[in-house]
């Protein structure tokens, strides 16, 4: 047997509280102790040979039990004692005789007495009970006292001078005594721990609740710890079960990507339900497009979404997230789980049901002794399913682990479906959108182009920005971004109508202002179209640019919409707060105003919709401010377009937007001087053959005698029919590239020039119809006074291309 812990001054003792007092048959006090000495603050030279009688503050009434018959003093009771300070204090005494007819009496505080009372029937009615353990232990958590037998908890007894470690397994003891120690060192209350007790004698464990608290002697010194301790194994499992439901209902589906699903699912599982989960989906699944329907073994057409271990990482053993599942057996149970059945397997059962060794080695984690698994059934589709093993948690899977199983497979299986059909969907939206825009980047004569388009949210939505560069007459060309109201479908139909709206009218060569106001109507009619309830929610802002590399002038316009950025060939940059912007289209009943700047070549122009500079302060200005210094950065005179603007769009990604991100970037070019030529001449007849000759010989200058034929052909027909029908001044222009000679024949007349079929004896009306005949297109445009036809041929060497 082990001696007691309680021993030297460890022992708490209660005895210094005790004044003891002796007094002879006269009542003289003949003993006085030090504990009394210290109640009443008289020593014992004060109080020796006077009457006890002096020491009561009142003499008239004995607060007593009963009465000795000889003396008359109570055997035992409470009595008021005068203090040396006058103060009065009350105390419990006990009286007995001793030899010579002396009385010893023993006296302590009244209240600390009733403390000594209901302590002592506090312990004893605690250490009385059945349904709640009690352990004493010391210093060193040996037990000192213990209510605990092995009726309590099924098998388990705890025995005065033992361990913890005495009745439960190594790792169940070491935690229980290591919560024990943090009480007894810290002095901070344990209440309601929840402790797995396994043992050797309890089949399976059980759970217990454990309170402790510090136990401090007189001296205010840590003493023991007090434990306190109650089975609830019968509560434990519906607790955590309903606590593994709520966690599933919240965790589960807050995520429309499919692996992102699979992934919350198996993090629910564990380390709450096993210790390795793992989820696998079939590869449709994962594409957005419904699973095979697949029954028995074989290629099951399965991949690994998600995995998820309590012990640390995924082990390098078993199959890899992404990885394909090899063939698999034809057995009941995988049949089982394609009915959206769970089952329940041993390791013993696992390795009869699968026994290939590509499979069990892949499959099954060290130490795995049970595992459960469940489909991922929903909407008659097998989507994929889900393994749960145990391998440090004690418990075998049963079957209520199994229904619970089942039900959070069938929840989750119906977010996965529900990320699948987004999949799907946004994936169609996604393609469509991306036909709708044009390509990336762009290089003609006029500038080189490169626009980047982010959706909302990081991604996960599309929206109505778009971009847009057009190939316009006369080498010119038209750069366009806009942004539709909303998301989604709507928007990005809308965006698409917008578009080829927008390609029609620039084909018209209408001006920036005019062709505003033409898609302000468009706008208009489909606000109409959407019903009353949507009118609200139809509109768009639209900034409209219109470059000309022969001249170096940009004629903007806009409707509602941020002014674009202007980065000059010298590194600097500034935003074109000149230009005055619109209505955002659809508002209708306001005009819209053009802004001409005259541009470098190499000059950098940056047209964006609002979600670029858009703030968590809604500060649009800091915004225009923050992406004016971000490209100024990135500037790289040579650098390719298309890398600045991934760059920006890199830095706007790092918080996803809340609204789509459209970007283009154009770096002008200029025509050099050599590449033009132009004459004025008045509205007569014989000017034509000067103009016949200035054009056969600018184009012997530039080597172009191939063309000098049709070209004067041209010429001839174009002048001649701007003085029979304009009048003067009449202005022509020569432009070439390295593909194209262009025409061009400026009068002060609008009248629209029409093609038409001459009957055969009309002496004219042939001119446009020969001009279409000798060249690749032909056309006119509207200037403020007056009109441009103008006509291109391509150079034999790009016909030969």
């Amino acid at each position: 047997m082990r001696s007691s812990p309680w021993r030297g001054d460890a022992w708490p003792s209660v005895f210094g509280e005790i004044a003891t007092v002796v007094i002879d048959a006269q009542g003289t006090v003949l003993c006085w102790s030090r504990a009394a000495e210290e109640l009443l603050e008289r020593t014992a030279a004060e109080v020796c040979g006077k009457p006890a009688e002096d020491l009561l503050a009142d003499t008239s009434e004995w607060c007593c039990r009963d009465e000795a018959e000889e003396t008359g003093i109570p055997h035992a009771g409470r009595a008021l004692l005068r203090h040396r300070s006058g103060d009065v204090v009350e105390v419990a005494f006990q009286v007995s005789p001793l030899p010579a007819s002396s009385l010893l009496v023993l006296a302590a505080p009244a209240r600390r007495v009733i403390d000594w009372e209901q302590g002592a029937a506090l312990l004893r009615a605690l250490f009385a009970q059945d349904q709640i353990g009690i352990g004493i232990h010391d210093s060193d958590l040996t037990v000192v006292r213990t209510n605990i037998t092995p009726d309590m908890f099924g098998g388990i007894g705890l025995s005065i001078g033992g361990r913890l470690a005495d009745v439960m397994s190594p790792q169940d003891a070491e935690g229980a005594e290591a919560a024990l120690r943090r009480v007894l060192d810290t002095g901070v209350p344990l209440v309601r721990h929840e402790q797995w007790m396994g043992s050797p004698q309890i089949p399976g464990g059980r759970w217990s609740a454990l309170s402790a608290f510090r136990l401090d002697d007189a001296q205010g010194r840590a003493s023991g710890v007090a434990a306190l301790c109650t089975d609830v194994t019968g509560q434990q499992r519906p607790r955590r079960e309903l606590e593994l439901r709520y966690q599933a209902s919240v965790q589960i589906g807050a995520s429309l990507d499919v692996k992102h699903t699979a992934q919350d699912l198996v993090d629910v599982l564990v380390p709450a339900f096993g210790d390795l989960a793992y989820a696998a989906l079939a590869e449709a699944v994962l594409e957005g497009e419904e699973p095979p329907k697949i029954r028995g073994g074989g290629e099951l057409h399965l991949r690994m979404a998600s995995v998820a271990s309590a012990s640390g990482p995924w082990p390098a053993a078993l199959i890899q997230p992404g990885e394909v599942f090899p063939p698999w057996p034809d057995h009941p149970v995988v049949r089982g789980y394609q009915r959206g059945e769970a089952v329940i397997l041993d390791r013993a059962s696992y390795v009869d049901a699968f026994g290939t060794p590509e499979i069990l080695g892949r499959f099954v984690p060290e130490g795995g002794h049970s595992v459960v698994c469940a489909a991922l059934f929903t909407r008659g589709l097998l989507l994929g399913s889900i393994d749960v093993w145990r391998t440090e948690q004690r418990e075998p899977f049963d079957q209520q682990d199994a229904e619970l199983l089942a039900e959070i497979a069938s929840r989750a299986a119906l977010s996965v479906d529900n990320a699948r059909r987004y999949t799907r969907e946004h994936r169609a939206a996604v393609a469509l959108q991306q036909r709708l825009l044009p390509q990336a980047t762009t290089d003609s004569l006029a500038a080189d182009t490169a626009g980047v388009y982010l959706p909302a949210g990081g991604g996960a939505e599309i929206g109505g920005d778009w971009f847009d560069v057009i190939s316009l007459p006369s080498l010119r060309c038209a750069f366009v971004v806009g942004d539709v109201i909303g998301h989604g479908l709507p928007s990005t139909a809308t965006m698409g109508r917008l578009r080829a709206a927008i390609q029609t009218l620039a084909d018209l060569e209408l001006d920036p202002t005019e062709l505003l106001t033409h898609l302000d109507d468009l706008v208009s009619r489909l606000a109409t179209e959407a019903g009353p309830e949507q009118q609200d929610t139809i509109g768009a802002t639209c900034l409209y640019a219109l470059y000309d590399p022969v001249t170096g002038c940009c004629t903007l316009a806009s409707a509602g919409h941020p002014p674009p950025i202007l980065l000059r060939p010298d590194g600097t940059a500034r935003v074109l707060e000149e230009l005055s912007p619109g209505p955002p289209l659809g508002v209708g009943g306001m005009p819209f105003e053009t802004t001409t700047i005259d541009l470098a070549p190499g000059s950098i122009l940056a047209l964006y919709t609002d979600g670029l500079i858009a703030r968590a302060d809604h500060d649009v200005d800091a915004g225009q401010r923050y992406l004016t210094e971000r490209l100024a950065a990135h500037y790289r005179p040579d650098g390719p377009l298309q890398e600045t603007g991934r760059a920006l769009l890199a830095e706007a990604a790092d918080s996803p937007s809340r609204d789509d991100i459209a970007l283009l970037l154009a770096r002008t070019r200029v025509l050099p001087p050599q590449a033009t030529a132009a004459w004025e001449f008045q509205a007569d007849p014989a000017v034509v053959t000067d103009a016949r000759e200035a054009t056969l010989q600018q184009l012997a200058a530039w080597g172009m005698d191939d063309l000098a034929f049709t070209t004067e052909l041209v010429v001839s027909e174009l002048v001649t029919n701007a003085i029979r029908y304009a009048g003067g001044p009449i202005g022509l222009r020569l432009i070439h590239d390295v593909t194209t000679l262009i025409c061009e024949v400026t009068d002060p007349s609008n009248t629209q020039p029409r093609l038409r079929r001459a009957r055969w004896a009309d002496e004219s009306g042939r001119g446009l119809f020969l001009i279409a005949q000798l060249t690749s297109r032909w056309g006119s445009r509207y200037d403020q006074s007056g009109k441009t036809i103008w006509a291109e041929q391509l150079l034999p060497l790009a016909t030969a291309t």
